[in-house]
């Protein structure tokens, strides 16, 4: 159901079909939000039910009413009495039997293992739903035969790849790929710079996913001296071009910038380090990445506001909540296409406390280099 295939009504979330069906008329729809989420239903036709504005607009009532009730039994617990005590009690053995069965030998665990592998359980529940969206967004690609980059930059330990795992979890392999390259050989390093990159770039119907990307000339190899001033100045002038020329042609082109604070980053390098299933993550330029925080900051500070234009935005992901990161990262990807078949009872708007916007980075960078 796409929305751009309804009109508006007087009426706050009413909304009747530009197109008559020739059998059943135009469709009512009603579409609103409630707590926080939103709601979609179809009302009916105006020839197969004998639909009018005013009753379309009763039924929308009924449906919200009904929304309201579900929610407020759900959430309002009802105290308790001496008279509805026994049940109460009987209710409360039933759910603890049923979570001992489920939990099993829960207290050998630490506490805050368990309370991080029950939210786990809770968070990928929520991001399923987006995920399931991200594969509409894929047969869409491959039936219009569209391209699709998405870069993925961002410090070590900003939860990049994590984020790449959920967002293709349930992908079809064939129409997707994973690019995160190395260092450049011999003969790469005498090439184009950009002429390694270009040989991954997606043919019709393909999403490839830039774990890293040219950008690590904007930023890792000047800090390391893996790249001249020159080259370096050469790339910050030409990439706007560069971009904007791919775009021309097609490109749907997604820049994500995942920014994690200096706290959190040394964190989760201690947690790679003292972790035997995580220290393969750990390498020489993480070990001084800590140290030339106020380097990193100023390249990123440069190439955001050098770098990012109308054609080709940066797209900043606030990530120390690294599930919220990786639910808003699925929403920019699923916002940039309007494919078919979206399901708009879910919220695709951005959280403004992780979603942030080039200029709010760059004001923020300004005032502190956390970030």
């Amino acid at each position: 159901m796409n929305l751009s295939d309804f009109d508006k009504t007087e009426y706050s979330g009413l909304y009747i079909s530009k197109a008559a069906h020739p059998t059943f008329g135009k469709k009512y729809i009603a579409r609103f939000q409630y707590n926080k989420k939103r709601y979609v239903k179809v009302l009916g036709y105006t020839k197969k039910d004998n639909l009018t504005k005013k009753t379309a607009l009763t039924l929308m009532q009924k449906f919200k009413d009904s929304i309201v009730v579900e929610k407020e039994e759900t959430t309002v617990e009802k105290p308790i009495t001496e008279k509805n005590f026994d049940k109460k009690y009987q209710q409360l053995l039933e759910e603890n039997k049923n979570l001992k069965a489920i939990l099993g030998d829960f207290k050998d665990l630490d506490p805050e293992t368990l309370k991080d592998g029950v939210q786990k359980i809770y968070d990928l529940e929520e991001l399923k739903k987006y995920q399931i969206e991200l594969i509409k967004l894929q047969n869409y690609l491959e039936a219009e035969n569209k391209r699709m980059i998405i870069l993925f930059e961002g410090r070590d330990a900003s939860g990049k790849g994590g984020a790449i795992r959920r967002i293709t979890r349930y992908m079809n392999n064939k129409h997707y790929r994973v690019v995160a390259l190395g260092k450049p050989t011999e003969t790469q390093r005498n090439q184009w710079f950009l002429q390694r990159y270009i040989q991954h770039f997606p043919t019709g119907g393909e999403m490839v996913l830039f774990d890293r990307s040219w950008y690590n000339r904007a930023m890792v190899e000047p800090i390391f001296g893996f790249c001249t001033k020159e080259e370096y100045e050469i790339f910050m002038e030409d990439v706007v071009n560069f971009e904007q020329d791919l775009v021309r042609q097609g490109m749907i082109l997604i820049k994500l910038y995942f920014s994690v604070s200096k706290d959190e980053q040394k964190r989760r390098f201690d947690r790679r380090i003292n972790d035997p299933l995580r220290q393969w993550k750990f390498s020489e330029v993480d070990m001084q990445a800590q140290d030339l925080w106020s380097e990193f900051s100023e390249k990123k500070y440069e190439m955001l506001r050098r770098t990012s234009s109308r054609a080709a935005p940066w797209h900043i992901v606030r990530s120390d909540d690294k599930h919220k990161a990786r639910l808003e990262a699925m929403k920019i990807i699923l916002n940039s296409v309007d494919y078919d078949g979206r399901n708009y009872a879910l919220n695709f708007d951005a959280d403004e406390n992780i979603n942030i916007s080039v200029q709010r980075e760059l004001m923020q960078m300004r005032k502190t280099a956390n970030y």
